[in-house]
């Protein structure tokens, strides 16, 4: 082909280099076909290891949740104690927790350990407004786990109807008590509070030990009584 005297071959389509590129660029069916086979495979592969995983995962599924559950209730009831002995719950040289008879609802009175939350505690649930000034007490019952027994000095009735029940846990199988002997430098461990030389008086014990159980599960919560000490007001 000439055009104004200049010869031009004619070039045919496969003669095309961007042609060329978009065919070479393509997928035959071929190759797409064995794309996804082989995702399909990774994907069954991927499916089979997570459900393995969560089959194994979840075989120690009870025995996690107990010793979480077993673990916060201590740290809870550690949290409480605190905010019993910092001011204006108790001052330096105070005993804000000790124990103290408490009239049990349904059964006689009994001595429990017993301290003071100025503040209340958000396990409460009151029938009218909140109220300060709450004295608590810490009970174990067979077959109802840890109870708190809580009601204000500010009410009307404080000295003559019972306290409110709280079931702080219903896991905690038994309350036992931590004494150190400052003579034998020794711990003693007792299921009931000790009484002291004056058979009519009890002593307030270093640690408390709740005793969780579940099925074939135990756990020891250890919560240390901490004394009056300076310090802040909570508020």
């Amino acid at each position: 082909m000439r055009t104004h005297g200049i010869f031009c071959p004619r070039r045919s389509p496969a003669d095309d280099p961007g042609r060329g590129r978009a065919r070479q660029s393509g997928f035959t069916l071929l190759e797409t076909l064995l794309a996804v086979a082989l995702v399909g495979l990774m994907l069954v592969g991927l499916n089979t290891f997570i459900f393995s995983m969560g089959e194994l995962w979840g075989k120690g599924t009870d025995g996690r949740l107990f010793e979480a559950h077993s673990r916060n209730v201590t740290n809870f009831l550690q949290d409480e104690l605190r905010a019993a002995v910092l001011p204006p719950a108790a001052k330096v040289g105070d005993t804000p927790i000790t124990p103290q008879e408490v009239n049990v609802l349904n059964a006689n009175p009994e001595t429990l350990l017993t301290f003071l939350l100025p503040e209340g505690s958000r396990l409460f649930s009151w029938s009218g407004p909140p109220l300060p000034e709450v004295v608590c007490s810490l009970q174990a019952r067979e077959g109802e786990g840890l109870i708190l027994l809580w009601h204000s000095r500010l009410e009307t009735k404080f000295n003559e109807d019972p306290p409110r029940e709280t079931v702080i846990s219903p896991l905690v199988a038994g309350l036992e008590y931590d004494y150190f002997d400052d003579t034998l430098k020794t711990w003693s461990t007792e299921t009931a509070l000790k009484k002291g030389t004056d058979p009519n008086t009890f002593l307030t014990p270093q640690r408390l030990r709740l005793k969780f159980k579940y099925e074939t599960y135990t756990y020891d919560g250890i919560v240390a009584l901490p004394a009056a000490a300076q310090g802040l007001p909570r508020y």
